[in-house]
């Protein structure tokens, strides 16, 4: 029927914009009421006066996030000297010798280095590897390559690659697998994301080549 066909197509075009929508809502107000959180504990430290001068605050829509991105410049701006880079060792050393603390606080920095660093190439690659068996496909991601022990037993020629789940990519499966089972690709990681989000059903631009092992 063509009423079902034109919902369909309707639906297909106004379902992203409005999940983009919600998701940038819900941070928004996620964002938000961290900060009027914050402003609630300084309120109820300070005087009468000035109670009523940070309750104004509470009122602004959107300023936890300009908030949060300006302390994120700032601290991006600082810590690129010399002297930032200094504060940010102490602050390390500091962190790193509270027992507990130290574990969650180690363990999420080496990710969040690995990850998101320019230096690193971790999700730098799409690749093409068997999982889970051998004959079946599908899209997976370099994250560098095996160290210390793991790395003595394995060999030199290995890879890490995360293999995500679909539709949703943030679960996913670590491997450790033969540089010669492993195909890079030439489409970007944006693209293979896509792909993989999608069910396949978005396939990424036609490359002009292909690198095989």
């Amino acid at each position: 029927m063509p009423i079902k066909k034109y919902l369909l197509t309707g639906l297909l075009v106004w379902l992203p914009l409005a999940i983009t929508i919600w998701v940038l809502l819900w941070l928004i107000g996620l964002l938000d009421g961290i900060f009027v959180a914050l402003l609630s504990g300084v309120q109820a430290v300070s005087s009468d006066a000035l109670a009523g001068f940070w309750e104004q605050f509470k009122h602004i829509p959107g300023l936890g996030v300009l908030l949060v991105f300006t302390g994120l410049l700032v601290t991006g701006a600082l810590v690129s000297n010399v002297a930032g880079r200094w504060w940010l060792r102490q602050w390390d050393r500091l962190f790193t010798h509270i027992p507990i603390f130290r574990t969650i606080y180690n363990s999420v920095k080496k990710v969040s280095d690995t990850l998101f660093s320019s230096n690193g190439n971790a999700f730098r690659t799409a690749l093409l590897v068997q999982y889970p068996r051998a004959g079946s496909w599908t899209i997976a991601f370099q994250t560098g390559s095996p160290s210390g022990e793991v790395a003595q037993h394995l060999g030199a020629d290995f890879v890490s690659v995360y293999v995500p789940t679909t539709p949703n990519p943030t679960s996913g499966f670590f491997l450790m697998l033969p540089r010669s089972d492993v195909i890079e690709l030439q489409m970007s990681v944006d693209e293979a994301l896509t792909y993989v989000i999608s069910m396949g059903s978005v396939p990424p631009m036609a490359s002009t080549s292909v690198s095989r092992p």
